[in-house]
């Protein structure tokens, strides 16, 4: 089986879940005999993976089944349109007119990559398209069109998820209803998101087949700090969709009971700002730490450090970081409002909006110990069962039936 996969974050190259979920996948998917080819929007030029090969421009390097392009862009995940706008104008007071021509706008650079991967449509061998969220839904409608090959969207979130169900940005959500329409096939990361998109797309649940995530496991040194610092965090991009408001206000209602616990995010956004000022209009500031955007091992050393990682999302269709919390031992708080939830057991589940449970629930893991105790262990233990074999075997069946 041959994929031409489109996705705009895959590793090294990439700021948050879907870079993992994509790496993840196509490892899964390497050990059934699936080759790989990975369209991303941009990276430098020398990049090399594990389990990939990368293509940049017409540069090729070869190595085992999976396959990246990269197309020079300005494209970058989770980009909004007043922030490619500033890209741009950066780019332009670089380069100038004689630099790389981009698109004018967010939507224009989407069009443009989808006309460059109708180009490699027409020169690759494969037998279906998987699209991964709506930056590459228009490509993969223009590469089914070009090859005559079956189209596989997959969803790891919607623009309500995004927004929150507020403020939608018609375009994008124009484009993920075009999208899910002209697909064979929907691949939906939990049932949660499954619903959004039978509820607010109109599409027939017979065409959507949810493919839960799963994590990487993998043994890693165990971080340690003073046995007296008590640490609670926060890891995920600082917007709306995360509910870094709603952990800041438990946070205060917490420091209220006991102002010894520190709180940290990991992470960047459009919402560290306001959080930065809002920690100062509590008057928690002091118990409050931005750690900015975090990788690699720093990612690891964060989880280890923490005593409870929370996930207080308002909408998350599925939710990687939890999984990962509990393989490093941490006791897991999530909100009840995402696709994980369906998944996990050994965890403390929440409504992202009640803070005072949200507290309560803080300051039982801390002060708790058998508590905390039980959810490492069977924590640990739960993880243990995920393995990205298993939602890759979920996607190769998907991939044979639409070929028939």
């Amino acid at each position: 089986m041959r994929v031409l996969m489109l996705g705009w974050e895959f590793p090294p190259i990439y700021s948050g879940g879907l870079g993992t979920a994509c790496y993840g996948l196509t490892k899964g998917l390497s050990h059934h005999n699936v080759s790989v080819t990975f369209v991303m929007p941009t990276g430098p030029a020398n990049v090399k993976g594990e389990y990939v090969n990368l293509l940049v421009a017409d540069k090729i390097y070869k190595d085992k089944r999976i396959k990246i392009k990269q197309i020079e862009t300005l494209l970058v995940p989770y980009l909004t349109s007043r922030a490619y706008d500033h890209e741009y104008a950066l780019s332009m007071k670089k380069n100038g007119v004689s630099g790389i021509l981009y698109g004018r706008n967010l939507f224009d650079e989407v069009y443009r990559y989808s006309e460059r991967v109708k180009m490699i449509a027409m020169l690759e061998d494969f037998d279906v398209v998987h699209a991964h969220d709506w930056m590459t839904y228009q490509a993969g409608i223009k590469a089914k069109k070009a090859s005559g090959k079956p189209l596989i969207l997959h969803i790891h979130a919607t623009e309500f998820d995004r927004t929150g169900g507020h403020n939608l940005n018609q375009y994008v959500y124009d484009i993920e209803r075009m999208g899910f329409h002209e697909a064979d096939r929907i691949i939906a990361v939990s049932n949660y998101t499954k619903s959004m998109v039978v509820r607010h797309y109109s599409v027939s649940p017979e065409k959507v087949t949810v493919v839960h995530n799963a994590v990487e496991f993998k043994e890693g040194p165990d971080y340690k700090i003073k046995k007296t610092d008590k640490l609670v965090l926060f890891l995920g991009r600082i917007t709306l969709q995360k509910g870094p408001d709603y952990f800041l206000e438990a946070a205060k209602r917490v420091l209220d009971r006991d102002p010894t616990i520190k709180f940290m995010f990991v992470g960047s956004g459009d919402m560290e700002p306001r959080m930065i000022e809002r920690a100062a209009e509590l008057g928690i500031s002091k118990n409050v730490l931005f750690a900015g955007f975090l990788a690699g091992d720093d990612v690891n050393r964060a989880y280890h450090m923490a005593d409870v990682y929370v996930m207080p999302s308002v909408s998350e269709p599925f939710g990687i970081t939890p999984l990962e919390a509990m393989k490093s031992g941490t006791p897991v708080i999530i909100s009840r409002q995402s696709g994980v939830s369906e998944v996990i057991n050994h965890v403390l589940k929440v409504d992202f909006w009640d803070t005072e449970d949200i507290a309560s629930k803080i300051l039982a893991l801390i002060h708790y110990k058998v508590l905390n105790n039980e959810l490492k262990h069977h924590g640990l233990l739960e993880v243990k069962k995920f393995n990205w074999d298993i939602p890759a075997e979920k996607c190769l069946r998907v991939y044979e039936e639409v070929k028939r």
